[in-house]
């Protein structure tokens, strides 16, 4: 396990011989990780290394109980290839995704596995720093109780709200503090690399690495929950900007004159197209007297959040369905200037307020129809996210991994 995660000076003291060796050992328990079960000859290729080093280099982690022959690959002629994979615990990652009202904590094995519960544990996030122990506290419980051996832990991904320099570890909106990143406090608690994402950059990760932009070049993320997130796979990399907050597509002024946004402007995209807009058309209609089941829902004691909405939209609620429609198409607008910005070939769009699917996918394309250049939508797709609810650690799992392994 010291060549997956060490020091800085034990690395320097090794040969020049040593280092290739070691470097390649990441490499390979890197590829496997995000790819799976391969044969010698797919990973040469891959890594650009000959096939009697990359041999070897295998069955000395398989002599370490790293690499484990996982049966045969296809044949292209020949013998049928044996494929090599990682073992489910040659390490664990920590995974915390904390959000607005709720904090998610759970650990990882090597096949992307929880092997762990989940906690929901529920915290308000707010800037107090004694939350920071908080999380610590519920996060070492679970470790406690998982049975791991507690050194295969690698590192821990946290990825929350706000504005983030992922490469100093510091969140500008909560927790800063001048002398001392928020990764680093989280270290100190933890005794372990602690790396921090924004939200949607680590939505955004899961989906290229886990989800359906695997594979691509260039695809943005759409998260559509009370707000509206981005995150851009460019070049096969996420961008982050010149100080990692690029991305806050929510708070754009689009609409002329319109409604104050949280951000402290008016008309921004997030007033007319996100789960905050849904529920305000929502509660404006019904006010109105608009015919709806949502009227005997709230009677009933539900309260009224995008989820209560779309629920209404499956049950043929025609209102509800027309509010979803309405919020579809201004997000088509602003999906629009995304196209003839960055040029996609996909767009995936997650989020409690994407789950209508098509009742917001078919007014998305009307907008896009009607406000974007024809040659440049035709070549975007749009899909809606697999990953669900647990997008957002998974995310967090992923940039411990692209972290550790490529540094």
């Amino acid at each position: 396990m010291d060549f997956i995660i060490e020091s800085k000076s034990a690395f320097q003291s090794l040969s020049n011989v040593e280092k290739k060796k070691h470097v390649l050992k990441r490499r390979i328990v890197r590829y496997l990780y995000f790819h799976g079960p391969k044969s010698a000859a797919e990973i040469s290729k891959r890594l650009k290394s000959s096939i009697p080093t990359i041999t070897a280099i295998i069955n000395e982690l398989i002599k370490i109980n790293v690499i484990i022959e996982q049966g045969q690959g296809n044949s292209s002629g020949g013998r049928r290839p044996n494929l090599f994979g990682l073992q489910d615990d040659v390490f664990y990652i920590l995974g915390i995704d904390i959000g607005w009202f709720t904090t998610k904590i759970a650990i990882f094995n090597t096949k992307l596995e929880n092997i762990s519960e989940f906690i929901n544990h529920p915290i308000e996030l707010k800037d107090d720093p004694r939350l920071i122990d908080e999380i610590y506290r519920v996060a070492n419980d679970l470790i406690e109780n998982s049975g791991i051996e507690r050194e295969k832990l690698i590192g821990v991904g946290i990825d929350m709200p706000g504005l983030i320099d992922a490469e100093k570890g510091c969140n500008y909106t909560y927790f800063y503090n001048k002398d001392k990143t928020l990764a680093e406090r989280f270290e100190n608690l933890f005794k372990l690399p602690v790396f921090i994402e924004n939200d949607a950059n680590a939505r955004t990760l899961a989906e290229y690495r886990y989800g359906q932009a695997r594979g691509t070049k260039n695809t943005l993320v759409l998260h559509v929950g009370w707000g509206v997130g981005l995150g851009m796979i460019i070049n096969k990399q996420l961008y982050r900007g010149a100080s990692g907050f690029a991305g806050e597509f929510s708070h754009i002024p689009l609409i002329e004159n319109g409604l104050l946004c949280q951000c402290g402007k008016q008309g921004c995209l997030e007033t007319v197209a996100s789960g905050t807009a849904l529920v305000r058309l929502a509660k404006e209609g019904l006010q109105e007297g608009k015919n709806s089941t949502l009227s005997k829902k709230i009677a009933d004691g539900q309260e009224l959040i995008p989820k209560t909405i779309i629920e209404a939209a499956n049950e043929g609620d025609q209102f509800a369905i027309s509010t979803i429609s309405k919020v579809g198409f201004e997000l088509g607008k602003g999906i629009a200037v995304l196209i003839q910005l960055f040029n996609p070939e996909l767009i995936i769009l997650g989020g409690r307020v994407a789950e209508a699917n098509q009742y917001l996918l078919t007014p998305i394309e009307q907008a896009l129809n009607h406000y974007s250049i024809p040659k440049l939508r035709n070549q975007t797709k749009i899909k809606v996210s697999k990953l669900g609810t647990n997008a957002n650690i998974l995310g967090a799992v992923a940039m411990v991994s692209e972290n550790i392994f490529e540094k």
